[in-house]
């Protein structure tokens, strides 16, 4: 996964800033970095989004998972009789 700061290009095909996907900001020792976060139905039953990447920060690099999920998403469930 690229991270991205202003304009992306995917595909070849430019978007602007209000056709981007979503976003979510990583700082890390004064660096940050935006990565895409995907929406994404987890195993769970959960909805949220999802990314992974890479950056450096600090000299270092680092390898990024971002989860984000929506509380009170995942469906109830049903109480067995005995």
């Amino acid at each position: 996964m690229k991270s991205y700061n202003t304009v992306i290009d995917r595909n070849k095909e430019t978007l602007k800033m209000s056709d981007q996907p979503n976003m979510a900001s990583i700082q890390l020792n004064g660096d940050k970095q935006n990565f895409i976060i995907d929406k994404k139905d987890f195993k769970t039953g959960s909805r949220g989004y999802y990314g992974t990447g890479k950056m450096v920060a600090g000299g270092k690099k680092y390898q990024i998972s971002i989860q984000v999920v929506e509380i009170g998403s995942k469906p109830k469930e049903e109480k067995k009789e005995k």
